[in-house]
């Protein structure tokens, strides 16, 4: 049965980890990860910072990114065609052996939390096995069958159901709103971009499960751990 990992990688030990280390207030969402061979990878990255040129500066001197492509500028965000050409070991491991697809990723305290796809749980530990023989500082956060979870099935993160969630408890869906997102990131502990961001992805990913394609509910079944 396809399983679904939330897996949380130490930037330092992924791609982007020394722009993410030159400009700690920059944040990153991947919208689309393509392995092309067995060194490098295509992401098509959402990328937010105080500094676009410092961010860029800093994309130069990253020696694990290469041809860095600004495609769109959004309201202070920039979506952005590079290729991870280092410390990617366990991306094209999971994409090309293991036949994963990346749902989710995005950079946030140092750290990137990466929400995979697997066609199996097997495959899956495969791929942790593989990170903890080559030193890849990885943690699995949680596992689930494709099945098994309500915002799984709705194409939604933890982190974007769990923003969602909070949004509706606190009245920011009321009209007049009971609370801003300003407040509502500090009820979170996060930034007011960062919750931005997870808003736009998290609406995104419901109105494409909703209202784009048509899902079967499926009954829920219990999953073991890793």
């Amino acid at each position: 049965m396809s399983t679904i990992g939330e897996l949380s990688v130490a930037a330092e030990t992924f791609a982007l980890g020394e722009t993410i280390e030159r400009v700690p207030e920059a944040t990153f969402d991947v919208e689309r990860v393509v392995a092309h061979d067995a060194d490098r990878v295509m992401p098509f990255v959402w990328a937010s910072a105080p500094d676009r040129e410092a961010l860029e500066d800093a994309f130069a001197a990253d020696a694990s990114v290469d041809n860095v492509e600004r495609l769109s500028d959004l309201d202070g965000e920039w979506l952005y065609r590079m290729e991870w050409v280092a410390r990617v070991q366990f991306v094209v491991h999971a994409l090309l052996e293991e036949q994963a697809t990346v749902l989710n990723a995005e950079s946030e305290r140092g750290r990137w939390q990466l929400r995979l796809l697997f066609p199996d749980r097997d495959s899956l530990s495969r791929t942790y096995d593989f990170c903890r023989e080559h030193d890849i500082d990885i943690d699995v956060d949680a596992i689930y069958a494709m099945e098994n979870e309500r915002h799984a099935r709705f194409g939604l993160t933890e982190e974007q159901a769990e923003a969602l969630n909070a949004a509706f408890e606190h009245g920011y869906y009321e009209v007049p709103r009971d609370l801003s997102v300003a407040d509502l990131a500090d009820e979170l502990d996060i930034s007011h971009q960062a919750l931005s961001e997870r808003f736009r992805r998290a609406h995104g990913n419901l109105v494409e499960s909703t209202l784009i394609v048509n899902d079967e509910e499926t009954e829920p079944q219990a999953t073991p751990d890793l």
